[in-house]
């Protein structure tokens, strides 16, 4: 119910530091390229954040590095205005908000935030640090947890005639503002979470909203589905699209039955299409790391076959997985314990609850 990946981007911008909200997080020159920190996130969304305040927690001199532009990682680049369900101590919260938290919660501590600067290669120091060399500079580390989701992502996008000379002036593949469908007739394309979160959360702003589905069944969380066929929205399965058109803007898609071949033309404004993103975690496979598919193999501990680096959310390849925001915030807590007691063995991995520390 709701977004349940942890969407964090590995990398980021050294000194000019920007918050949620764009605006500075920290004062001073830029800093030198051979400072030392105990330990550099890779990736600023939930998991990478949380991991950020955890380390602060433990007194550690902490970098974030994140190749989007603000942090909050898919939460901010793709669903902004979007509900999460799941997030723990929320019934539900749009998710810009609970990224503000989330920022507000890590730099209490005030780590080094770099943001729109991408790590390209990791390697070790004649010092035996690692170094992470971004496309805008270099940055040495004792440890590194890497947080970086699913890696770079583009939506899948829909094939159907049409639909490329449509994109942006009606067809759509994200919500940065419900707003754009305001008083439109709306069609949501998918069977996911996202389809699904989005034909109900745009209810109050859509004219109308028909979902269109491939199967019969849905990906989507049960309780989700359940709400949806209770609500207004016209639910049609197994329908696709079989193409849109309009004159310099979308005015009308046909669809089908992919059974029997049916097909109905549907009066729209607007197409939402939810199918899928493609991933990549780019130059992370050229680290050295123990991968498996697009994760990388982490024990218990969340220790990668790398000394001292380990991995956290959506890219760390667990036997059972689960992509919950929940999940990264306790892997991002697990993996930053287990860094304090490598670059210091005299610490304890386990520190106390933080109500004692406090």
């Amino acid at each position: 119910m709701g977004l349940t990946e942890d969407p964090g981007n590995g990398a980021a911008t050294p000194a000019h530091e920007a918050s949620a909200a764009g605006e500075p997080l920290a004062e001073g020159a830029a800093e030198a390229e051979d400072e030392l920190y105990d330990i550099t996130i890779i990736g600023a969304g939930p998991t990478g954040l949380f991991g950020a305040f955890y380390a602060g927690m433990r007194t550690m001199k902490t970098k974030l590095i994140d190749a989007l532009a603000e942090p909050g990682g898919q939460l901010t680049a793709l669903y902004p205005e979007k509900y999460i369900y799941d997030a723990p101590g929320f019934p539900k919260i749009i998710s810009k908000d609970l990224v503000k938290v989330l920022v507000e919660q890590a730099l209490q501590w005030n780590p080094t935030m770099c943001l729109d600067e991408r790590v390209v290669t990791l390697d070790k120091s004649d010092e035996g640090h690692w170094v992470l060399v971004t496309d805008k500079g270099r940055h040495l580390t004792r440890s590194i947890v890497i947080c970086a989701g699913v890696g770079a992502f583009a939506p899948n996008k829909l094939n159907a005639p049409g639909v490329d000379d449509l994109e942006g002036v009606g067809v759509h593949y994200f919500v940065k503002e419900k707003a754009a469908f305001k008083d439109k007739n709306l069609l949501i394309v998918g069977g996911g979470d996202s389809a699904v979160d989005w034909a109900l959360n745009l209810q109050d702003v859509a004219r109308s909203i028909t979902l269109i589905h491939r199967r019969d069944e849905f990906r989507a969380h049960e309780g989700s589905v359940q709400e949806l066929m209770k609500s207004p929205v016209r639910v049609l399965t197994p329908y696709e699209v079989k193409q849109v058109s309009g004159d310099g803007k979308l005015e009308q898609c046909v669809v089908y039955h992919n059974k029997t071949k049916e097909e109905e033309t549907l009066d729209v404004d607007a197409i939402l299409v939810n199918v899928g993103f493609k991933a990549d975690i780019g130059p992370i496979r050229e680290w050295g790391l123990a991968l498996e598919k697009r994760g990388i193999i982490v024990n218990n501990k969340m220790e990668t076959n790398l000394p001292g680096v380990f991995a956290a959310g959506d890219i760390a390849a667990e036997e059972v997985k689960m992509n919950l925001i929940a999940t990264g915030y306790g892997q991002a807590a697990m993996a930053v314990n287990v860094a304090k007691n490598y670059i210091d063995p005299k610490s304890s991995i386990f520190p106390g609850h933080s109500s004692e520390k406090m």
